[in-house]
């Protein structure tokens, strides 16, 4: 089944939720473990118009989701920031790469962006891989980045930039 992006939808939210309910992908992000629909339905209702949140579908069940920001901050218009996720039942079958690919184009085709920043754990092989096969570079380590299952784990700063 080919996978399709587009904007998530408030249908979405419940599908959303349980995509970080999964262990792996609820253990490359920040957040929590058990989120609830609330948290999720605040968390992405009324977005501002420099967010953009897209779902990856695949036969018509959301597989994966990305939030990707624009900087409003004057020095910085030029910067955007994401985040993803992939269920565990849909890892390495071209979900990211089809998030990261919408991503990229809407950042440089049409909001003008000239640079890309993310921030992922520093095990996260597969995803580090993936980021470098879109052109992120790897630009600085955070240690202790951040608390996950019982320890602290590093983080990776990485950029991409659009040199047109």
């Amino acid at each position: 089944m080919p996978v399709t992006v587009r904007p998530a939808e408030p249908r979405d939210i419940p599908a959303i939720q349980q995509l970080y309910s999964c262990p792996n992908a609820q253990a490359g992000t920040l957040q929590l473990p058990l989120p609830s629909l609330a948290l999720w339905e605040k968390r992405l209702s009324n977005l501002p118009d420099d967010v953009y949140c897209l779902v990856a579908e695949e036969d018509g069940k959301v597989v994966g989701q990305l939030g990707f920001e624009a900087n409003r901050r004057a020095r910085r218009r030029h910067v955007g920031e994401f985040g993803m996720a992939v269920h565990d039942d849909h890892t390495g079958k071209g979900v990211a790469s089809a998030l990261l690919s919408a991503m990229v184009d809407l950042a440089d085709n049409w909001l003008n962006l000239r640079r890309i920043e993310l921030t992922v754990y520093s095990d996260n092989d597969a995803a580090i891989a993936l980021y470098q096969k879109f052109g992120f570079r790897q630009e600085g380590v955070a240690v202790d980045y951040a608390f996950r299952n019982g320890k602290y784990v590093d983080a990776l700063f990485m950029a991409r930039l659009n040199k047109q």
